[in-house]
């Protein structure tokens, strides 16, 4: 059978930055572009500020800023050029907001796109998006390509986007860093499903890392709350859920952090 999404649902209040998390293959893409209806699931409900999306798709998206990846369209078109075409489409395109991301970006609008590093075209695109007063910005892998220092620029503006609290980010990514930086919230997906949606804080909180000999993690009351058990060569570790580790443990239990409490979900 093919790959299919499995009642995947979540909300976003303003205001927020949510990561949204899984490893590849898992439908992160596949639900960001459900959102947008630009795929089309057989059921379901998407609403935004009260207005189901699907039916309001125009008026929604002219409160959304959507970015996937680096920009690579017309490669041989100017910035310019390409932004006197999307401009259009806005009707609240604001060129003074656009020209001061493209100062913060380095971008020059006599460049052409294919001129660009993928990192500056991510940074293009992400100007673009960000240029016509949206409520909702949607990006798929905003920071993939970038330097560290671009990359941690673009989680100063994601925070200063949310900072009226009528604005809000919800963001796919791989790197955890980032998702540490400046989440509010996280939503985690696996094969389809959404596993967790929650305040990042609360969600590494309800799992600990559960560390000790062969006899510790073979008790009864210990090893089949175990998640992902691995066995090193000085003994064997293991993630566990907070409210699961009985009384009278006698392993070590240490805390865990996000990029662990993955690593163990999807080796489990």
């Amino acid at each position: 059978p093919g790959f299919e999404l499995k009642n995947v649902t979540f909300s976003l209040e303003e205001g927020y930055i949510m990561g949204f998390i899984g490893r590849n293959g898992a439908g992160k893409t596949t639900t960001l572009k459900s959102i947008l209806n630009l795929v089309h699931p057989e059921g379901g409900q998407v609403m935004m500020g009260g207005l189901d999306f699907k039916d309001n798709e125009l008026d929604c998206k002219q409160l959304l800023g959507w970015v996937s990846g680096a920009a690579d369209y017309y490669p041989k078109k100017k910035l310019g050029t390409v932004v006197a075409v999307v401009r259009r489409f806005y009707e609240n395109w604001d060129d003074g907001v656009f020209s001061g991301y493209l100062k913060r970006f380095k971008l020059d609008p006599n460049k052409k796109i294919d001129e660009l590093s993928n990192g500056m075209r991510v940074k293009f695109a992400l100007a673009l998006a960000l240029s016509h007063r949206a409520r909702l910005f949607i990006l798929d892998e905003p920071t993939s390509g970038l330097d560290p220092v671009s990359r941690d620029d673009l989680l100063e503006v994601f925070q200063s986007l949310v900072e009226d609290g009528e604005r809000s980010v919800l963001f796919s990514t791989h790197i955890i860093s980032d998702l540490e930086k400046c989440a509010d919230l996280i939503t985690y997906i696996k094969d389809g499903a959404v596993i967790a949606s929650t305040e990042l804080p609360e969600f590494v909180n309800a799992y600990r890392l559960v560390c000790g000999t062969e006899r510790q993690l073979s008790h009864d009351a210990l090893k089949n709350r175990i998640i992902g058990l691995r066995k090193y060569a000085y003994g064997m570790e293991g993630l566990i859920k907070t409210d699961d580790i009985p009384s009278g443990c006698e392993a070590q239990i240490m805390p865990a952090d996000l990029e662990s409490i993955m690593i163990y979900i999807e080796k489990e």
